[in-house]
């Protein structure tokens, strides 16, 4: 957004931005100057949702629901406004003023002045009735002999009046809720805030009642459902144990599953004695049939040799006596009694116990076994006795436990089911008994006169018509998309600008007079320190690709482009270029008396090869019914012709076609070398116009764009 253009604007407004606002506070002022005075009352209700001292049950309220309670007070709020307790109000409302004429809050509409007294009795009947049975009034209530909805319009007591000034809310997360009304009069508002509260609390308390007897008897009804269909399932559980004999099934089977284990581990502990006794009794047998020391020593035989040797030891004896005591003989009694010591020795140490009672102590031992394996195996025969009884007697038991499952599962689910229903019962009998209790906290009292609003009506309407004027300046501001200046034009074509020309209001105008100028005239000079920097840019664009022929073309006819070209040729000629000019709009200038030469055409040229050349400006004038270059010559002899020029002039400067006449144009530029684009201030570029702003940028040789007919004050 270009601020600097946009507070221009401002500036050219400003007098709108002024006057406009003071004008609607002036007038505002005289409108509200006469406003009656309004008067303001405020009743107030306690429901009791935040105060914990009003709630029978406030130790289970202390972490209250916030949004639970803010809905609450939303749903208290639009009940208020509900249209049966508004029409309950505007009953109240228009009866009072019906029944007290000389006090009435509201002036008669000239529908109930029309009345005559039997009239006006027929209406309050009719209004009376309606309150009794508290219908809501309608516009249906216009087909009757009296068109009531019409009156209560006529007295501003319709639902739309009232709530144009009422106002119920929350103030501040209280426990109360405010309801407050403004009027003309003070008796009328406190009427009413106190009508509607009243009203709205004996309303609200019937509803409530009515709906909690309603819930409470569809609950009764449910809970007597409910009973009856877990009593029928007790009832069947009940019956089904008695035929089937079973008290407790679920106990009666876990004693004689812990029977059958306990047997089962009787059995296994039977097995295993049998198998350690069979063992040990093998152990005993291979004992009892060998030949080891403890069990199975030998000492009968050692006993007996030992007699014979001590046999032969005697006869030994006998003969060393009587062989005279030979040695041999005494040898042989040595050896005698040292083999019967050795026997003797051994049978010592290897015979510390009675084999024969080590022996008989493993006979009985093992008669001991037997018998026991024997016990076991009996035993083993009646806990399988047992065992068989025990599993058929608990085999019968599982069809019991299949059925008997179903009946207590539905008899659970019926006692849970009816336990539900009894909570929510006995929940909605305990809210109905502590029910919250709307209660008139402050009822509305007759206030004094508010505040004249007439100041801030005032402002209102001068800051509002402001703002209307500056939003209406901004939104033509950037609706706006016209080309004042430079910048605008670089950002529209995204391209350079060489320079601007402004605007000159002279019908007469001629570039002798604007160079010759000796009075001062604002628009002549600054025209021609524009043109000089203008011939600036383009001098340099010359030298610096050694190029003579300029092109000036614009976008659409009539944007000063012809002018321009004029002017540029007498700007070169004022600094001593010798300058041909194809076209534009001035007269050629004679050799040294600078009066006007004679007229040349450019096709004469192109057919003769001939130019009269003067000191300062040739002039070449174009054909004006704007035929072809390429009909009248092809581009090889309009090239050599054009060289012809070049060695002759020191700038050739060409009045092209506007590039709307494309077809023409692009003849010309054929031959040009430089070429800049004009472009009026103060218009926009049309869409139409933009694929010609890429073409002549895309053109070799463009060197910029020149912004014509700047308004003076304009130019940066």
């Amino acid at each position: 957004m270009d601020i600097k253009a946009f507070l221009k604007l401002l500036n050219k407004y400003k007098w709108l931005l002024v006057l406009v606002p003071v004008a609607a506070a002036v007038i505002t002022f005289f409108l509200v100057k006469n406003l009656p005075k309004e008067y303001s009352s405020e009743a107030q209700i306690a429901t009791g949702l935040v105060d914990q001292s009003k709630q029978v049950v406030a130790a289970g309220n202390q972490n209250a629901d916030f949004f639970k309670i803010n809905q609450q007070f939303s749903n208290i709020i639009e009940r208020m406004k509900m249209r049966k307790i508004m029409s309950i109000l505007s009953y109240n409302l228009i009866l009072h003023d019906l029944e007290n004429p000389k006090d009435s809050f509201t002036p008669y509409s000239k529908k109930v002045d029309s009345l005559n007294d039997n009239q006006r009795q027929e209406v309050i009947q009719l209004f009376k009735e309606k309150l009794q049975t508290k219908r809501v009034i309608t516009v249906a209530d216009n087909k009757g002999k009296y068109k009531l909805y019409d009156i209560l319009g006529s007295m501003g007591y319709n639902k739309e009046d009232l709530e144009k000034k009422l106002s119920i809310y929350r103030p501040d997360n209280s426990d109360f809720i405010n309801v407050y009304y403004i009027s003309q009069n003070p008796k009328l508002s406190a009427f009413l805030v106190n009508t509607l509260s009243i009203e709205f609390i004996n309303n609200y308390g019937v509803d409530v009642n009515t709906n909690q007897n309603n819930s409470i008897e569809l609950l009764d009804s449910l809970l007597k459902k409910k009973e009856a269909g877990m009593n029928q399932k007790n009832a069947a559980l009940k019956e089904f144990k008695m035929k089937n004999g079973v008290l407790n099934l679920d106990k009666q089977s876990e004693i004689v599953y812990t029977q059958i284990s306990q047997n089962e581990e009787r059995k296994a502990q039977a097995i295993r004695e049998i198998q350690s006794n069979q063992n040990a009794i093998i152990d005993i047998d291979a004992k009892l049939r060998g030949r080891d020391n403890f069990s199975g020593g030998n000492s009968t035989v050692d006993n007996k040799e030992i007699v014979n040797l001590k046999n032969q030891l005697k006869i030994a004896n006998d003969a060393y006596i009587d062989g005279n005591f030979k040695v041999s003989e005494k040898k042989k009694m040595d050896s005698l009694s040292r083999i019967i010591d050795r026997l003797s020795s051994r049978i010592s140490d290897d015979n510390v116990t009675n084999p024969q009672a080590s022996r008989q102590g493993l006979v009985q031992q093992k008669l001991a076994l037997e018998t026991a394996v024997s016990q076991a195996k009996g035993s083993i025969r009646s806990i399988d006795n047992e065992l068989s009884m025990l599993k058929a007697k608990y085999n019968t038991m599982v069809p019991f436990d299949a059925g008997i499952q179903n009946f207590e599962r539905d008899a659970e689910l019926a006692t849970k089911d009816y336990m539900a229903s009894l909570d929510s019962y006995n929940q909605t009998r305990t809210e109905q008994n502590i029910a919250l209790k709307l209660q008139l906290a402050q009822i509305g009292l007759e206030g004094a006169a508010l505040p004249s609003k007439g100041i801030m009506y005032v402002a209102l309407s001068g800051i509002s018509s402001f703002f209307v004027c500056f939003a209406g300046i901004v939104v033509l501001f950037l609706l706006d998309n016209n080309i004042r200046d430079a910048r605008q034009l670089e950002a529209a074509t995204k391209s350079r600008v060489l320079g601007s020309l402004n605007y000159m209001n002279n019908t007469d105008l001629s570039m002798r007079n604007i160079w010759s100028d000796n009075k001062n005239n604002p628009e002549y000079t600054a025209y021609r320190d524009l043109l000089r920097s203008l011939r600036f840019e383009i001098s340099n664009a010359f030298e610096k690709d050694d190029t003579k022929i300029l092109g000036v073309t614009s976008l659409t006819d009539k944007e000063g482009k012809s002018f321009i070209s004029s002017s540029l040729a007498y700007a070169f000629a004022m600094i001593g270029k010798k300058v041909l000019l194809v076209g534009g709009e001035t007269e050629v200038v004679k050799s040294n008396s600078k009066e006007l030469a004679l007229r040349q055409d450019f096709e004469t040229f192109l057919v003769k090869r001939q130019i009269q050349t003067e000191d300062l400006i040739t002039v070449l004038n174009k054909n004006d019914n704007n035929s072809s270059l390429l009909e009248m010559q092809n581009a090889k002899n309009l090239k050599a012709g054009f060289e012809v020029l070049r060695e002759e002039f020191d700038v050739i400067i060409i009045d092209v076609n506007s590039l709307r006449d494309v077809n023409i144009a692009k003849e010309w530029l054929l031959f040009t070398e430089n070429n800049i684009a004009v472009f009026e201030s103060g218009k926009p570029i049309a869409d139409q116009d933009k694929e010609l702003v890429d073409y002549i940028q895309e053109r070799p040789g463009f060197i910029g764009w020149v912004l014509n007919k700047i308004v003076l004050h304009k130019i940066k």
